[in-house]
Formats: structure tokens, C-alpha cells, sequence
């Protein structure tokens, strides 16, 4: 692969129903570009925690994926209200997801951390009221 490939999607808020197609999408064009299963199974479980977080919490937003000969670059931007608290987010079982979503299965407080266990690097970009930007890369190499 010697390109760029930019592949973009929307997510919708509140759309259960579609929640991870962006992920999956992803995850079988790497399978078709023949990347190997274990930078597959970092991307997508990376890319499907950020997509779970922006249908419950950011009122859907906007996923720009760049794969490159060196990485896949993940950017996931929202106009949610915002992380209060990035540190408290990060932590292992904290959620702020209201009940109906935990009723339905999600909502666990694995988002973050699943996220930033399954990238090389990760950032967050935060502000009250405005929207959050993750920017998320697993190396190729």
C-alpha cells in the first residue's frame, strides 16, 4: 500500500441499530487490504468503543479514518457536551450512560479505557458544551 485511503462516516445519535457499522466497515476493508489481525482487532475495537461513545453520550458526530503504509488514523469529533473530567472518564467502570442505555447492554464504563488499551496513541480534545475530538492510530509496523 503505497497511498492514502480516507474513508469518512456519520454517526447518527441514539441509532443502536447501526451503532458499530462504521467499525465493521473497517474492519473488513483491513481484512480485504490483507493488514494483519492483530492491527485489525486493535482498529476495530478501538474504532467500536469511540462510535458506542458517540451515539450514547455525543449526540452522533463524524469518523475520519487514514490508512496509510504506516498507520490507521482514527478521528472521532462530536458536538456532545463534552468530557467534564477526562481523568474520572478514563477510569475502568465509570459511565455516565442513564439506565435505559445500560438496559440495552451498553454503557459499561469501558469506552476510554478500551479505547486507549487498543491504539498506540490516543488523545482527547474536549470542551464543555462545544465537543470532543479522539484522535486514535495503530501503527501498521
Amino acid at each position: 500500500m503505497s497511498q492514502h485511503i480516507e474513508l469518512k462516516y456519520q454517526i447518527s445519535a441514539d441509532d443502536f441499530t447501526r451503532a458499530g457499522e462504521a467499525s465493521s466497515d473497517v474492519k473488513s476493508k483491513l481484512k480485504q487490504m490483507g493488514v494483519s489481525p492483530e492491527v485489525v482487532r486493535k482498529v476495530a475495537i478501538s474504532m467500536y468503543e469511540g462510535e458506542i461513545n458517540m451515539v450514547i453520550h455525543a449526540h452522533g458526530g463524524d469518523i475520519k479514518v487514514t490508512i496509510s503504509p504506516e498507520e490507521i488514523l482514527m478521528v472521532l469529533t462530536d458536538k456532545g457536551p463534552g468530557i467534564p473530567d477526562i481523568e474520572l472518564a478514563m477510569q475502568a467502570g465509570y459511565s455516565t450512560a442513564p439506565d435505559k442505555v445500560r438496559s440495552l447492554g451498553f454503557g459499561a464504563g469501558m469506552g476510554l479505557p478500551n479505547m486507549k488499551k487498543y491504539s498506540d496513541e490516543m488523545d482527547i480534545e474536549t470542551e464543555l458544551g462545544v465537543g470532543t475530538t479522539v484522535t486514535m492510530s495503530v501503527r501498521l509496523q
